[in-house]
């Protein structure tokens, strides 16, 4: 894990402007639930309901402070 002050990359930031916009426009393109809320139930069952369970049951320690 990394720790510290984040260090922008220009390359990262452009490929996500670009090429990451042109697949999440084809994605939604071809699958009209593509990134609407509740798909993970569909996309990966196991893993929805592995969140949904651990943010129902753990907890922040400094949101009481």
């Amino acid at each position: 894990m990394k720790y510290g002050v984040r260090k922008p990359s220009w390359k990262k930031s452009f490929s996500a402007r670009t090429r990451g916009r042109a697949v999440r426009s084809l994605k939604r393109a071809v699958n009209p639930y593509y990134g609407k809320k509740g798909m993970g139930w569909i996309n990966n069952p196991h893993k929805a309901l592995y969140n949904k369970v651990y943010h129902k049951t753990s907890f922040k320690l400094f949101k009481w402070y």
